[in-house]
């Protein structure tokens, strides 16, 4: 006979080691604030997060815009000015800026803080429309210079060591990168409108960068360009513009048909005013004939190429339609965009203003003194209702405000985020969130332990209960923030934006911070032992017998539970016969 140990299947497989998780959360913790600190002394970077317009004002521009030639401006063509001047701001970097619409014509820039000249000057450029021959395409993206495979020629340039793209580009080796094309183009779509300058630009222009995609570029209709795509997908090596913007007669979203039947797929028509139709017969007459993609034409708008599509057929009509699978809604906002383009408009800038806080430092201190009474009110049920425990439970909530203010602080130096009032409701709310997932633990943990569990076993099995709940409740938390952000407008999406922040913020701390910190806890005499004032303790609990074998039940548990097996409830009788059970197979007798 032999004896053997035996594990009960309710016991962790390998020791918990609390003090990675929290080693792991400090690392974080520190990386943000030195990251932080290395800023503030390097760069632009701020202890405080940057606040928005109703916390700190900012500056606010009127602008009406007007055609040259006097033509009327629709009401979609002022919806379109504002899309085109909030994707300038949003590109730039510039958040919770508010761009909205004044009586009939007017559109009201309001930019938070104090922007930089470069901002208001995208904001009062004028946006214009060209279509220009595709010469190249390339990816978004910069080829690393390490990658890039260089001629013998340009490896013996001497340059290529420190600037590979510059030895590329340098065809003839002199040094220099001409500017102009090295022999006379015979129209538009030569390839020698790719010059030495113009072919360094686009080996090293990054469009996955938003700084890239603020669109109102200003450049030469005679020269070549190097353009982005507006979603950022590929860029552009353009000729000089064949045609401006201003020759569009109508452009119209429409379904597609092939013959007399409907595809099912949209495209956009569009029709040439009397000069634009002849300038378009010549170009089209050109394209057809060019491999890709130099048959292709590009639109480029706001200096970023909305579409470019091929040339399949020489148009002498000045009815043009452009295909490509569109959906409705696809066809419908290219066609906004040719409108808009065809327009000869200008911003006049009718004013321009400093603007105080529409809330100012008061309301941001009457939402922090709200958040702490928040904090209070919660602090003050978890000592009524779980005692010793509501310690874990406030370092818990330090540690997240903690975690939440260095992220802040980061966006707001890195992607220039900005605080908003509805930012500080969603901070507040988020108290309330996290404590409820320190609920859910705490009484996961206390039900193992009425159960009859050990200490120790309680909070391993607590843990393993609870964290199904609180994922899924995080889950859906965050779901909501995200639906929430994209579908609202204005200050809603602040509130939206904090409160998915801090939703993620929970999560890291409850797995990195509140479960080690109970594992620890557990340890001591205090918690461990379940003393009458650590919210543990088995007695308060009403916890139900543990049997020990040969006949002995636990002592310290209530009066009832002690009397006999006949005086249980079914749940009590039924935890003691587990209880039982276990103890027989921890014997281990074979």
């Amino acid at each position: 006979m032999s004896t053997t140990p035996h594990r009960s299947k309710t016991e962790p497989s390998a020791a918990p080691r609390p003090w990675r998780s929290l080693i792991t959360l400090a690392i974080v913790t520190i990386a943000i604030f030195v990251s932080l600190g290395i800023g503030t002394k390097t760069s632009d970077a701020s202890w405080a997060p940057k606040l928005a317009l109703d916390l700190e004002g900012g500056t606010q521009l009127v602008l009406t815009p007007k055609t040259t030639d006097g033509s009327e401006i629709t009401s979609e063509d002022i919806n379109e000015a504002i899309a085109i001047i909030r994707q300038r701001v949003d590109a730039s970097g510039v958040a919770e800026a508010e761009i909205t619409r004044q009586g009939q014509q007017n559109i009201v820039v309001s930019l938070p803080g104090k922007p930089s000249d470069a901002t208001l000057d995208l904001v009062r450029q004028s946006a214009l429309m060209r279509f220009r021959p595709v010469l190249q395409i390339g990816q978004p993206g910069v080829v690393p210079a390490d990658q890039l495979n260089l001629p013998d020629k340009a490896k013996e340039h001497p340059k290529a060591e420190e600037d590979k793209y510059f030895a590329l580009a340098d065809q003839d080796g002199d040094g220099k990168l001409s500017e102009e094309p090295q022999t006379a183009p015979s129209n538009n779509s030569d390839p020698a409108w790719v010059t030495e300058k113009i072919l360094y630009d686009f080996l090293k222009h990054d469009c996955t960068d938003p700084a890239n995609l603020t669109g109102g570029t200003v450049s030469d209709a005679k020269k070549p360009l190097v353009a982005c795509d507006a979603k950022g997908e590929g860029k552009f090596i353009l000729g000089p513009a064949d045609l401006e913007g201003t020759e569009i007669k109508t452009a119209v979203g429409r379904p597609h048909m092939q013959g007399q039947v409907l595809t099912g797929d949209y495209e956009v028509g569009l029709e040439f005013k009397s000069d634009g139709t002849q300038q378009f017969a010549e170009v089209s007459k050109r394209l057809v004939s060019l491999p890709a993609p130099r048959n292709q034409f590009a639109m480029v708008l706001d200096g970023l190429v909305i579409s470019a599509p091929r040339m399949q057929a020489t148009i002498v009509d000045g009815k043009a339609s452009i295909t490509g699978g569109f959906t409705q809604e696809a066809a419908l906002a290219l066609a906004k965009q040719l409108s808009f383009g065809s327009l000869p408009l200008n911003f006049e800038v009718q004013s321009e203003e400093q603007i105080s806080a529409t809330l100012g430092t008061e309301q941001l201190e009457r939402g922090i003194l709200a958040g702490l009474i928040g904090l209070g009110l919660v602090m003050v049920y978890m000592i009524f209702t779980y005692r010793g425990l509501s310690i874990i439970t406030l370092a818990s909530l330090i540690i997240a405000a903690v975690l939440s203010y260095g992220t802040i602080a980061v966006l707001s130096w890195v992607q220039g985020y900005r605080l908003s009032l509805p930012g500080v409701a969603g901070l507040i709310v988020a108290i309330g969130i996290t404590a409820d997932s320190f609920i859910v633990y705490f009484e996961r943990v206390r039900d193992e332990v009425r159960e009859g569990a050990s200490l120790q076993r309680a909070v391993t099995e607590g843990w393993r209960r609870a964290r199904r709940t609180i994922l899924a409740s995080d889950a859906v938390n965050f779901l909501a923030a995200i639906v929430l952000y994209f579908l609202a407008v204005g200050g809603v999406r602040g509130f939206a934006f904090t409160l998915g922040l801090t939703t993620l913020v929970d999560l890291l701390v409850v797995f990195l911070f509140t479960h080690p910190l109970m594992e620890l806890l557990v340890r001591t005499k205090f918690f461990g032992e379940g003393h009458k004032l650590s919210g543990l303790d088995p007695t308060h609990l009403g916890a139900s017998p543990i049997y020990q074998g040969r006949g002995r039940i636990a002592t310290g548990q209530p009066k009832k539970a002690k009397a006999s097996a006949g005086g249980m409830t079914i749940a009590e009788r039924r935890a003691a016969e587990r209880e039982a059970q276990r103890a027989k197979n921890e014997e281990g007798v074979v």
